[in-house]
């Protein structure tokens, strides 16, 4: 059973609301107060995405003197809606993960398709610039979500010598209709970052929970990946003392992965 390597949050898990309100930065000191090992920033939510200055540079500043680790999760997707590999959201990715400090980029593919596959010698060139790893997330939607699509874009990256490591997002398999158990035995060995997300089908709907409320079953879904992974909170955090909420389930998630280890010794 896996033990985790370190314990991210994502910060969208604040709520964006809040987070529209009090700033990302507020929410990484929150984090690292609780005793995060890391976070992941969320593009969709940052004031100023492209700027010289603004919130791009004070997270920056803020996050190296907390010394935390930190992954950039950009919102656009690495191919576009005609196919084409969309090379100025990769490189605004890339750039903002390097002035951010992160070792990390995640995307997901987008509307990859078979169009798609004479740009990706295009795609290794530009990555093979960046010291930064792009790892490709398990969205929520038919074209980057599934397994069919997500195994078709692996098996034309492989072969275009392109090893592109993946977030599996524990989750986001249901919102697409497929099998976490099956995704995590499909592409286990690839996966580089687990985001750790409970759900629970309220209303008709899926909606993210912590794991230990989650109607899915999240232990065998970490039995099938490897062990010592990054994994990041990506459920809500909501409390009228969030502090203490956010060290709850950090400790949750921590004591969950010692206890499965434990097991697993025995």
């Amino acid at each position: 059973m896996n033990q985790f390597s370190a314990v991210f949050i994502s910060l969208s898990s604040f709520g964006a609301a809040e987070v529209g309100r009090h700033g990302q930065l507020w929410f990484a000191r929150l984090a690292h107060e609780a005793g995060a090992d890391g976070v992941e920033v969320r593009g969709e939510l940052l004031r100023d995405l492209g700027g010289e200055s603004g919130e791009v540079d004070d997270l920056a500043g803020g996050l190296r003197g907390m010394k935390l680790r930190v992954v950039y999760s950009s919102p656009e997707g690495m191919f576009g809606e005609d196919g084409e590999l969309d090379t100025a959201a990769i490189n605004r990715g890339l750039s903002i993960a390097s002035r951010l400090g992160a070792a990390r980029l995640k995307m997901s593919i987008g509307k990859f398709s078979p169009a798609s596959i004479a740009s990706l010698p295009v795609l290794k060139t530009q990555l093979n610039k960046s010291a930064i790893e792009l790892v490709i997330e398990n969205d929520q939607t038919d074209t980057a979500g599934t397994l069919g699509a997500l195994r078709k874009f692996f098996r034309a990256a492989d072969a275009a010598g392109l090893a592109l490591p993946m977030t599996f997002d524990m989750g986001n398999w249901h919102w697409a209709g497929e099998c976490p158990q099956q995704a995590a035995s499909v592409f286990g060995s690839r996966v580089a970052y687990i985001h750790c997300k409970g759900v629970q089908h309220q209303a008709q709907r899926w909606a993210a929970v912590p794991m230990t409320r989650s109607s899915a079953a999240w232990r065998s879904i970490l039995g099938a990946l490897p062990n010592g992974l990054p994994c990041a909170i990506e459920y809500p955090l909501i409390g009228d003392d969030l502090l203490a909420v956010t060290q709850s389930e950090i400790s949750s998630l921590r004591a969950i992965a010692a206890a499965d280890a434990e097991e697993t010794m025995q």
